[in-house]
This record gives structure tokens, sequence and C-alpha cells, in this order.
């Protein structure tokens, strides 16, 4: 993968839409935050449609 992924927990209002589009990469952690599971978990196009889909912006892609 060529991006990092880094999700900011202080905007994360757990609306759990990336979770709802890549299961494989995020999921909502014990004080339903957001987390990263595994970050190579699905294709890069669909990582990024669940980074765009945080109301919040809570997720950013790094490009490497």
């Amino acid at each position: 993968m060529s991006y990092t992924i880094s999700v900011n927990r202080e905007l994360c209002e757990s609306n759990a839409k990336c979770v709802s589009l890549a299961p494989e990469v995020f999921e909502l952690d014990d004080e339903e935050l957001c987390v990263v599971l595994d970050p190579e978990g699905a294709k890069e196009k669909r990582i990024l449609t669940a980074a765009k889909a945080c109301p919040v912006d809570a997720i950013t892609l790094i490009d490497e």
C-alpha cells in the first residue's frame, strides 16, 4: 500500500461509515472510536472511499 492511515481519535464521532465500507481495515474499539485493524486489508480505492466517507474527516491517508 502506498498510504499510511492516520485516525484523529479526537475528531472521531463513532459514525462507523469507515467500518461499513472497509471492515477489514477499520473497526470501533471499546471506546467506540475508530482504529486501524489492517492498513492493507482492502484495495486502495476502497480504503480511500472509506476515508472520504468520514463526515468529520477524522481519517487521513498520507501518501508515501
